[in-house]
């Protein structure tokens, strides 16, 4: 059985809670306060960032601890759930929070379940599959975004641990994320899941494995996920699109953590432009199930998340697609003390409740 986590996350040491007080207290600030102690409006590519979201990238800035991709790999995994305790904020309360474990490739894995509350019945669920690279992040990195899409879509929200590179490199991370969908199927009435209205959903490089294993499973048959939710996902680590020039430093998710992640995700031997890696350069699309993709109009991953919407399209999928104009990469993990990132994450709920629960 997988260890028990933490259920009430917070700040363990004094610099923690200083640092978790600030953020909450940027958040909590109005709106034209926020604008006077930002500075001058960030504006690149005819897009103005949020100054709420300005403010907080100032503290980051100044916080003494290290960046994670600089640290040895369970340093730089403590780092990423460090910062993701700094950005809880008060926490979102479900009826149902419970810890279980999933079906992994080769075995059990570390789950969440996260429920709204009863519907009666069987309700739809959601496998969400967090984000850090391939290399960090964890089920506690994102806790808070489970809550808030779960109490937001009014659906199940089933998160899985799946293993991390670079112990585990490619393809280990994807397999999971489809034996834990799989999984995830085959025990819908032990979930309390209707079978028929699982979707899967992820961000960064969870949105990656979330719509690689979209493709997998249209290829190899069976039960497909009826809709893929996808945050700013990575596509294409074969190539660096014009977003990275734009975003490449000071905007929470630098090209030089892009070229981190990749390095410790792949073994080399042109791994980077096969399609499971870069879904971007899948020949054939038109197997994915209906999808919603929300990019980040600050972000280095904006543009290659933008085209593949596009291919999806092309390729006859039902695709929406919007780009929060104003946010940065891991907008979803701030939920907890941005008002501007909640707002971004209920309006993704939209399309993923009407998608499966009808």
């Amino acid at each position: 059985m997988p260890a028990q986590a933490p259920r009430s996350p917070a700040p363990s040491r004094l610099s923690e809670r200083i640092e978790a007080g600030l953020a909450r207290g940027v958040g909590r600030l109005p709106p034209s306060v926020q604008s006077r102690l930002a500075g001058a409006p960030t504006v690149i590519d005819g897009l103005r960032l949020d100054p709420g979201v300005q403010l907080l990238l100032r503290l980051q800035r100044r916080s003494p601890h290290p960046s994670f991709e600089t640290l040895p790999i369970p340093e730089a995994r403590a780092e990423i759930d460090r910062e993701a305790r700094v950005a809880y904020g008060p926490r979102f309360e479900l009826p149902e929070v419970r810890e279980l474990d999933v079906a992994g490739a080769v075995g059990r894995l570390p789950a969440r379940l996260y429920g709204p509350g009863s519907r009666g019945g069987h309700s739809p669920l959601v496998v969400y599959l967090h984000g850090g690279g391939w290399v960090v992040g964890s089920l506690e990195s994102t806790d808070s975004t489970c809550r808030f899409l779960a109490r937001e879509a009014g659906m199940r929200v089933l998160s899985v641990g799946y293993r991390l590179a670079p112990e585990h490199p490619f393809p280990a991370p994807l397999d999971d994320a489809v034996a834990a969908f799989r999984d995830a199927v085959a025990r819908a009435d032990e979930l309390g899941a209707d079978p028929a209205a699982i979707a899967i959903a992820g961000d960064s490089a969870g949105g990656n494995l979330a719509t690689s294993a979209c493709l997998r499973i249209a290829g190899d048959g069976g039960p497909s996920p009826a809709f893929q939710l996808l945050f700013y996902p990575i596509t294409d680590v074969s190539r660096k699109s014009r977003s990275y020039g734009l975003f490449r430093d000071g905007f929470f998710l630098t090209a030089r953590q892009m070229d981190w992640y990749r390095d410790h995700y792949l073994s080399g031997g042109g791994e980077a432009s096969d399609p499971e890696v870069s879904p971007l350069l899948a020949p054939d699309l038109s197997g994915a199930p209906p999808a919603h993709i929300v990019t980040a109009g600050f972000d280095v991953l904006r543009d290659e998340g933008e085209a593949y919407a596009q291919r999806l399209r092309e390729a006859g999928v039902a695709v929406t697609h919007r780009r929060e104009e104003d946010l940065i990469h891991a907008f979803v993990n701030a939920v907890g003390i941005s008002a501007v990132s909640r707002a971004a994450v209920r309006r993704a709920a939209e399309p993923l409740r009407a998608a499966v629960a009808g």
